[in-house]
């Protein structure tokens, strides 16, 4: 039997794994990539292809066989070894996203030359919260802090609200606003508006995006972009504004999504992404305060890891990722 087969894009089947979905794969072929799609004994997979200058390519593999049984996990090596004979000839290498936790044995599930890559796409670690309990249970489940500041935002006056895809661009000025302060690369107001655009588009196929604001007197403090997709809703894209922070906006809004996701039926809600420990010195350590602050479980995962298949040619793109990478964390950021 094939370990792996190719399949129409739309063939994927529905999971809670936005990643993994036919939407994704159309959403980013909007965007340069061209989007693969396979069955590997049963268990689907999207895998994005990125053409580069110089008549190479980049294979990409977003958080692959999510729901695959533990015992399984040497499949991940089967498919490592077959899935290069159905790509393009000069690609350099498979960039997998890894979503398991935990410890990872890459060597013991037959990928003995996998090399992390340059930098990580996902991020390894998120918080990840349940949603079974009843409302009241899930703020009895946050931090002290965490629980205060949600009410003190209600006694405050900030007023929480489902918003039109027409309030995409008041927020994206406020995620403009977030990324200048916050020092962050954001993609273009279309990146945004074509996310939303195809989830309309695509209906009860594909998630079902949510805009959520939070405001003051009329004054926009907060917004977010909140995706549902199967059992799992996803914080994907957040926004804060500079004024009223006293008021907790943030909060507010972040309790009215999840409380989105309970009522929508979903079982867990991701807060998709926090640095890999409670370190005060890490730069991004109020991040990983406040998303730790309304409980759940912390996941580590492994991160990205690329199995090469150009021997010559994808060192010297490793050494120029690296470079282009040092440019925009470090050199870019300093002189900005």
């Amino acid at each position: 039997m094939e370990v792996i087969q190719p399949v129409e894009s739309k063939d994927l089947p529905r999971g809670s794994n936005f990643l993994q979905s036919a939407f994704w794969g159309d959403f980013k072929s909007r965007f340069g990539w061209q989007p693969l799609a396979f069955s590997v004994q049963g268990y689907p997979l999207l895998v994005l292809l990125r053409r580069l200058p110089g008549g190479v390519s980049l294979a990409y593999v977003p958080h692959p066989l999510t729901s695959i049984a533990p015992e399984r996990r040497d499949l991940l090596g089967e498919l490592a070894g077959e899935l290069p004979k159905y790509l393009p000839s000069g690609t350099l290498a498979v960039r997998y996203d890894i979503a398991w936790e935990l410890p990872l044995r890459l060597r013991e599930w037959g990928i003995p030359n996998a090399r992390k890559a340059a930098m990580d796409i996902q991020p390894p670690s998120t918080v990840i919260l349940s949603l079974e309990d009843e409302e009241e249970q899930l703020l009895q489940g946050m931090k002290r802090k965490t629980r205060y500041n949600i009410k003190l935002a209600g006694r405050k006056g900030v007023e929480t609200t489902l918003e039109p895809d027409e309030f995409l661009q008041e927020w994206y000025e406020l995620y403009r606003e977030t990324a200048e302060r916050d020092r962050i690369e954001i993609h273009s107001y279309n990146y945004y508006h074509s996310l939303l655009e195809l989830s309309r588009e695509q209906g009860s196929e594909g998630p079902q995006l949510h805009l959520v604001s939070a405001r003051h007197e009329g004054d926009l403090l907060a917004g977010i972009i909140v995706g549902i997709y199967g059992q799992r809703a996803t914080y994907m894209y957040g926004a804060s504004s500079n004024r009223k922070r006293n008021l907790m906006a943030s909060y507010a809004v972040q309790w009215e999504a999840i409380r989105l996701a309970k009522s929508s039926g979903c079982g867990e809600y991701d807060l998709f992404g926090i640095p890999p420990a409670d370190d005060p010195e890490h730069p991004m350590h109020g991040l990983y305060r406040f998303k730790t602050g309304f409980g759940g479980r912390v996941v580590h995962r492994p991160g990205t890891y690329d199995v090469p298949i150009s021997p010559i040619k994808y060192p010297l793109f490793r050494k120029l990722e690296k470079a282009r990478n040092f440019y925009y964390k470090k050199m870019k950021k300093r002189n900005s």
